[in-house]
């Protein structure tokens, strides 16, 4: 039977758990905020890439015609993940959903090219049977988004140029309301030749229609690339989002199980205090008697 102050040490080590997963309870928490923030941000200016592909595609009538899709057994994907454990079923998830929807499009595997963000989701992705050209560390914040953008858009252009892929998709966990996230597809290749007819058809917010003097197909081109640029950015803010939402739901069901286990420590220790106690004072008595 443990002593009374075997019980006041687990005691002691539990509460030094029950801060610790308190801090990283917040730290999700403020992450959450911070990355859904970035989300919105990125609003205005994929605003100001619309209106600039607007005008370009009112130049040029027959400007769409470049981006028809050609069809494609080939596949680029790109999996974003997490490097950091403590996540629930975060990777799995994703990479169950990624997986599903590669063998949904009949694409070999030797037809599939997978860059992963996240050494996790790498380690899934491999374990599942499924080849990874390339692994990339998570961001560990905010700043360190653009840069993996830039790495990734490098690969992408890889890709188009060297291997001539023209279907390119992102998978990612899609935060939702509270801390709740589901997986997601968005698609960097073929460009949505639906969207871009709306663009096109769409009347200018003003009666000043800008114009451009440089050449259109290197304007198109360098618009395109920021359209890429901000699905790239809004997936990778998206998944890390997710990520802390699903990390604070697992420090939330931790800091439970943690105040359980105070619960019952506690107990237990009254419960021998108590025992201790009462054996003293039975020997007290027992002592007393035999004086007597």
């Amino acid at each position: 039977m443990a002593t009374t102050e075997a019980i006041r040490r687990r005691i002691e080590s539990t509460e030094d758990l029950q801060s610790v997963v308190k801090t990283m309870k917040a730290l999700a928490a403020a992450h959450i905020w911070q990355y859904q923030q970035a989300v919105a941000a990125l609003d205005d200016y994929n605003h100001t890439l619309e209106l600039g592909l607007q005008i370009v595609l009112n130049n040029r009538a027959a400007a769409i015609d470049i981006v028809q899709p050609k069809p494609e057994p080939r596949l680029g994907a790109i999996v974003l993940g997490s490097d950091q454990g403590m996540v629930g079923r975060f990777n799995e998830q994703i990479t169950t959903f990624a997986l599903d929807k590669m063998n949904e499009r009949q694409v070999l595997q030797q037809d599939r090219h997978v860059l992963a963000v996240g050494m996790r989701i790498t380690t899934g992705l491999e374990a599942a049977g499924q080849s990874v050209e390339d692994s990339f560390p998570v961001p560990g914040s905010i700043a360190g988004i653009t840069p993996l953008v830039q790495d990734l858009l490098l690969q992408v252009d890889h890709w188009r140029s060297e291997l001539e892929l023209e279907q390119i998709v992102i998978f990612y966990n899609k935060p939702r309301s509270g801390a709740a996230y589901e997986p997601e597809i968005s698609h960097l290749l073929p460009v949505d030749l639906d969207w871009l007819q709306q663009l096109q058809r769409k009347p200018w917010p003003t009666r000043m229609l800008p114009t451009f003097s440089m050449d259109w197909a290197e304007l198109f081109a360098a618009l395109l690339r920021q359209y890429f640029f901000v699905g790239l950015y809004r997936a990778l803010a998206g998944s890390l989002a997710s990520e802390n939402a699903s990390r604070l739901a697992s420090m939330q069901a931790a800091e439970k199980n943690v105040e359980k286990k105070m619960d019952e420590l506690n107990a237990e220790f009254h419960r021998e205090r108590q025992r201790a106690i009462t054996e003293e004072l039975l020997d007290i008595v027992a002592g007393a008697e035999a004086l007597n």
